[in-house]
């Protein structure tokens, strides 16, 4: 059996029950609209933001259920910016996961109330977490929207759609990824340890060390996969970046220097967890698995 793989399985079927459980109830008016957000949300993925809000709180010697709102919340954020990312104005896809893309399964307007909802749901979640006191949750408020807002995730997206057809060096193609992708796998990292009231500020810039370099690592991989990742493992059509003129890591270094910068983040990944000890060993092999995964 593999480590990894049977704490990225654990994960998943916790915080889909949790998920689930957070979700309205698809009865519930209007129908329609709870209806899309449960498939915008349950229909797959590999959860790894609130993977990575698990391994923190674990890191800090908190496992219990303080942990599920900002799993929950994380995950919640990245489905409704995946539901946003796909409409036509934005990135223009018909499929996710293998299954059309929330505006193809419904319509537009739907997509769009979809995404927005999910965004409250998280903040309700965050709101209402089991956390040590009341100032551990208005940082957690902080951290989950400083990490999708117009410096984070969102400006991130606007870049990214601003970039189209232009030429970015390296440095500019990193700071766009930083916050489109980065930001919210590093808040991920940064509400697992908030839950549990503990560890120095030392310990957290180690943490947050580590998480820059796995999320620039992750979106690496993803323009990599998109050059020479087979469709039907990806669930989507590949070589969209080159058709909408986008810039990327492989079109910017070419293929195997993209490959080459990945694994250099990999390893810095794995060195800023040098101080601490065989608790930090499932994400040490989280940052491999990054790097070598294929979908």
């Amino acid at each position: 059996m593999n480590p990894l793989t049977d704490a990225l399985t654990e994960g998943q079927q916790r915080v889909e029950a949790a998920l689930q459980h957070a979700l309205p109830d698809p009865a519930l008016t209007p129908v329609t609209l709870h209806e899309a957000m449960r498939y915008a949300v349950l229909g797959g993925g590999k959860r790894l933001r609130p993977f990575l809000v698990y391994q923190a709180g674990a890191l800090f010697g908190e496992t219990g259920s303080a942990l599920d709102a900002p799993a929950c919340a994380v995950e919640l954020v990245h489905a409704y910016s995946l539901v946003h990312d796909d409409l036509p104005a934005m990135d223009d896809d018909d499929l996710r996961r293998g299954q059309p893309t929330c505006h193809r399964a419904y319509d537009e307007a739907t997509a769009i109330l979809v995404g927005d909802a999910l965004q409250a749901l998280a903040f309700r979640l965050i709101a209402g977490a089991e956390v040590p006191d009341i100032a551990s949750r208005l940082a957690m408020i902080e951290t989950l929207s400083q990490a999708i807002g117009s410096r984070g995730m969102v400006g991130g997206q606007a870049m990214d759609l601003g970039a189209v057809g232009e030429r970015l060096d390296a440095a500019e193609l990193e700071d766009m990824h930083i916050h489109k992708t980065g930001a919210l796998i590093l808040a991920s990292l940064r509400l697992g340890s908030l839950c549990t009231g503990l560890g120095g500020a030392a310990a957290r810039e180690q943490l947050d060390r580590y998480g820059r370099c796995i999320g620039l690592a992750f979106q690496v991989q993803d323009d990599i996969l998109d050059v020479s990742g087979d469709p039907a493992t990806l669930g989507k059509v590949s070589g969209a970046d080159a058709r909408r003129d986008k810039p990327s890591y492989p079109g910017l270094l070419g293929l195997a220097e993209a490959k080459r910068f990945a694994m250099e983040l990999r390893d810095e990944a794995i060195s800023a967890l040098d101080g601490f000890g065989a608790e930090a060993d499932t994400m040490r092999a989280l940052a491999n698995y990054i790097v070598e995964r294929e979908h």
